[in-house]
């Protein structure tokens, strides 16, 4: 979905769609029943989640009250009824398991929510996680290397739109973002 399409609010962040697409491929949800996404700023990784299976059941986890008011929007803007807000700092208190979770934003908390979505996916689930801090993505994989975690995977997404210059065109480059997947360990019996 073109970025174009959401609502979005002043210093409210979201997941771009190059970044998206990538995002949505890892957490590869064809079967999936349950997506929680954490920090989900517009919601464009529910929302588009959502579209696309609509059987999923989404949980978008925000903060930020703006934010909030933006995913909520959005849900209405693109007539999303499987998606269900959660307003609160993750880690939160829930009951629910996920086939997937989508981690966009760590408020300071990534190990404390690394450990909470390895225990609310089921072995074999997926963990998505974007960053564009290096800092971050660094203590990220350092972190997953002690973690029961199997496929662990990153790459740097650097992207440059086409546009006008004077007579001719250029790439504007976005920021670079990076990604992190890895799957769950399965449990031996």
């Amino acid at each position: 979905m073109n970025d174009e399409l959401f609502l979005r609010g002043h210093r409210v962040p979201m997941t771009k769609e190059p970044v998206r697409l990538l995002a949505l491929e890892r957490l590869d949800l064809r079967h999936a029943r349950r997506l929680i996404d954490i920090g989900a700023g517009t919601g464009s990784i529910s929302i588009e989640a959502a579209l696309r299976y609509p059987n999923l059941d989404v949980i978008a986890i925000e903060r930020n009250e703006s934010a909030l008011s933006l995913i909520a929007e959005n849900c209405r803007h693109f007539d999303c009824h499987n998606i269900r807000i959660i307003s609160g700092m993750a880690p939160v208190d829930i009951a629910e398991t996920a086939d997937a979770i989508f981690i966009g934003g760590t408020g300071g908390q990534l190990t404390e929510l690394v450990d909470w979505s390895l225990q609310h996916l089921p072995s074999g689930g997926r963990l998505v996680m974007t960053f564009i801090l290096l800092e971050n993505l660094t203590k990220a994989l350092a972190y997953l290397q002690t973690c029961r975690v199997t496929q662990l995977d990153c790459c740097e997404l650097q992207i440059g739109a086409l546009t006008s210059l004077g007579q001719g065109h250029y790439f504007k480059p976005n920021n670079p973002a990076y990604l992190i997947s890895c799957l769950k360990e399965e449990c031996r019996a």
